[in-house]
């Protein structure tokens, strides 16, 4: 529990000192539109692929899209293991500035997490490491060079239902995430993010389910001075395929 309540202590206090040497931000809107597929293997097992596209708004630009795909494995009730691979293809980070090229990034995701329903409340408290591997470019070309750097990330998310009738429901989803930067290439910026996120999600079946959230991001950029502050409307269409029973 004490390393809980530290963890949420960074999570409160590190925008707040980081941002004293800040020397520019940002400020940016953007939209984030995902496909979020759980495809049950067993009782125990399940792939979760997605695609994610995201796009800045004024002015209207693309910023990157991904693919992502990984393995859930729930070792106990309140313990869900996972794995996975991503591909990110990043189009600008600047929707005034489009150049000729995108930037790829690969990345393996492990993580562990913690379910506890208190009070009606589900929690998740989510420990992720991402080793990331980014290829380096100028401003006009991609170098055959990547730079390499792990990521971790923690997420306390609290889920709740407001409504419930039948198989149908309306849940709200609140959370923090704070991610920190590891490596040779991320020396000046190991705080990476912080990202407070509120959402409700209409389930018109188990199987389908409409997101639509909030999410405030304040992250600082490679520079290790400069931040993004962005604004971000995140929605979400969940669909769950469940495997027909054998005859």
């Amino acid at each position: 529990m004490k390393v809980l309540r530290l963890l949420l202590l960074l999570v409160l206090i590190n925008p707040f000192l980081s941002a004293q040497s800040l020397k520019k931000t940002d400020q940016q809107t953007l939209t984030w539109i995902r496909y979020y597929n759980i495809l049950p293997i067993t009782e125990k097992w399940a792939i979760h692929p997605e695609f994610d596209n995201r796009s800045f708004v004024n002015p209207l630009h693309e910023n990157l899209f991904v693919i992502r795909a990984q393995g859930r494995y729930r070792i106990h009730k309140n313990i869900d293991l996972g794995s996975g691979l991503a591909y990110f293809n990043v189009n600008t980070q600047d929707p005034h500035v489009d150049p000729d090229f995108a930037v790829p990034e690969y990345r393996i995701q492990q993580d562990v997490t913690f379910i506890n329903d208190i009070a009606k409340i589900t929690f998740h408290n989510r420990f992720q490491l991402e080793e990331r591997f980014i290829q380096k470019a100028t401003k006009t070309a991609l170098l055959d060079d990547f730079s390499f750097a792990y990521r971790f990330r923690y997420r306390l998310q609290s889920t709740f239902d407001l409504w419930k009738k039948d198989k149908q429901s309306l849940k709200a989803t609140i959370s923090d995430e704070i991610m920190f930067n590891f490596g040779k290439d991320n020396k000046r910026n190991t705080f990476d993010q912080n990202r407070i996120y509120a959402a409700l999600r209409y389930h018109f079946n188990p199987n389908i389910a409409l997101e639509l959230g909030y999410l405030k991001s304040f992250q600082r950029r490679s520079s290790g001075v400069d931040f993004y502050d962005r604004d971000i409307i995140r929605f979400t269409v969940y669909h769950r395929i469940n495997r027909k029973p054998r005859i």
